[in-house]
C-alpha cells in the first residue's frame, strides 16, 4: 500500500508541476501584502477521508503552532480530513471557515483578502498549485505537519517561513 501511496503522491507533484508552468504568479494588490498560510490536513489511513489517532493528535496541536498570528479567514475543499484539521483552530479561535472548490483557489485567496492572514489546508494536489500560483518555488508543504507562510507582496516572489505542527510528519 505504500509503493502505491508514493506513486500516486510523485504523479500528483508532477501533474501539478505541468499545469504550474502554464500559471501566472498572483501578487497582492499595489502597496499590500498578503499573508497565506498553506498547510495539508493531519495524518490519516488511506483510503479513508478521516483522520487517524495521530492526526487528530497534530490537529490539536495546530492552534499552539499559529498562536503568534492573527488569522481573519480559513479557506478549505469540502473534505473531511481537511475540515478535521482545522476544526481545532476555528473552536479555539471563532475564525470563519470558507468550504470552496479547488478551481481558482490561490488567486482568489489573494483577491477577497488584501493585505489580511489567510490559511489554506489542502491536500499534495492543490497546494502543488496554489504554491506555484503564489510564486513558491520547490516543494509545497506536502509532508504531513508542515506549514508554509507565504508572504505576497505587490511584485516579486515572495518571502516563505516553515514551521511544524504536531512533530515531523511523512508524506
Amino acid at each position: 500500500m505504500t509503493g502505491i501511496i508514493k506513486l500516486r503522491t510523485t504523479l500528483l507533484l508532477i501533474i501539478g508541476t505541468i499545469i504550474l508552468g502554464a500559471c501566472t504568479v498572483v501578487h497582492s494588490p499595489p502597496g499590500a501584502e498578503t499573508t497565506v498560510i498553506l498547510l495539508r490536513h493531519a495524518d490519516r489511513t488511506a483510503p479513508f477521508d478521516e483522520l487517524n489517532e495521530k492526526g487528530l493528535a497534530r490537529a490539536n496541536a495546530l492552534p499552539a503552532a499559529v498562536a503568534d498570528m492573527k488569522i481573519d479567514v480559513i479557506y478549505s475543499p469540502d473534505r473531511n480530513r481537511n475540515l478535521q484539521t482545522v476544526q481545532p483552530l476555528i473552536e479555539q479561535r471563532d475564525i470563519e471557515l470558507r468550504v470552496v472548490d479547488i478551481l481558482g483557489a490561490g488567486p482568489r485567496l489573494i483577491e477577497e483578502n488584501p493585505g489580511k492572514t489567510v490559511l489554506w489546508v489542502g491536500n499534495t494536489d492543490n497546494l502543488q498549485t496554489i504554491y506555484g500560483q503564489l510564486g513558491g518555488k520547490d516543494e509545497p508543504p506536502v509532508i504531513y505537519g508542515e506549514i508554509f507562510i507565504m508572504t505576497v507582496r505587490d511584485s516579486g516572489p515572495p518571502k516563505i517561513e516553515k514551521r511544524n505542527f504536531g512533530g515531523k510528519g511523512t508524506p
